[in-house]
């Protein structure tokens, strides 16, 4: 099983919103989820997006691939170099 963390959409037309979740790669978009770490909007800006800091290290740690959208995110959120320090704490 191949999991992927990602966006998916919710909110109205041309008023996107979006979850952080971590899913299987083979499901849809904005299908199945195995869990929900966080929330997205654009409007406001990468700064205020609600991000759960913990499951998404889990998860990290557990294999999971974040999407580009998601690098991004996490890397202006601090989250991937907090996983960088810990995976080179671990060796």
């Amino acid at each position: 099983m191949s999991v992927k963390i990602r966006l998916t959409r919710i909110g109205r037309h041309k008023e996107a919103i979006y979850r952080v979740v971590v899913a299987d790669s083979r499901f849809a978009r904005d299908g199945r989820y195995v869990e929900q770490i966080g929330y997205f909007d654009p409007t406001l800006g990468e700064e205020k997006a609600d991000i759960n800091e913990e499951a998404a290290l889990k998860w990290l740690a557990k294999g999971a691939q974040p999407s580009e959208s998601i690098r991004t995110l996490f890397t202006k959120k601090g989250i991937m170099k907090k996983y960088a320090e810990s995976k080179k704490a671990s060796k």
